[in-house]
């Protein structure tokens, strides 16, 4: 039908030369990712004024990781056959490297925290992509402020 109203939709939505489909595309990318806009923003709070105290950020790693066996245990994820043993063996892993970087010469203690921080970006990629143990929200906005913080202890300490 020549002139129907979903045509007129259509062309509305898309233009003449498809930008507007281009530019809503990105409009609602963006939307999408409000888990990555919140993650920067508290990461420019948490460093603009420079590095937090070592012990502040370790102590948050630790944080960090506790919440995946708590949001495991909430889902019920925690019953599927090795998910449990998983979650204990990166809490134990990521607790251990902020004991190391406590227990070290600061000067070297903030590459060990941030190489923590780094494995725990990597975490949170992981259960990301597997959409497993903690919303996919979470996970995103872990991953950017794992990763930022750890950039921002490399190039701040």
């Amino acid at each position: 039908m020549i002139g129907s109203a979903q045509d007129d939709e259509v062309t509305a939505t898309a233009g003449r030369d498809g930008s507007e489909t281009a530019t809503s595309s990105f409009v609602n990318t963006l939307k999408h990712r409000w888990p990555t806009w919140l993650a920067l923003a508290l990461v420019v709070a948490t460093f603009a004024d420079g590095l937090p105290r070592l012990e502040f950020l370790a102590w948050l790693l630790v944080v960090m990781a506790v919440c995946y066996p708590i949001f495991g245990a909430l889902r019920g994820e925690l019953r599927r056959s090795g998910v449990l043993v998983l979650q204990t063996a990166g809490l134990v892993g990521f607790g251990v490297l902020a004991m190391v970087a406590l227990a070290m010469d600061h000067s070297l203690g903030w590459y060990v925290l941030a190489a923590g921080w780094l494995s725990h970006a990597v975490w949170d990629f992981a259960h990301h992509r597997a959409k497993t143990v903690v919303p996919r929200a979470w996970a995103e906005w872990c991953f950017v402020v794992d990763l930022f913080g750890a950039a921002a202890m490399v190039f701040m300490s």
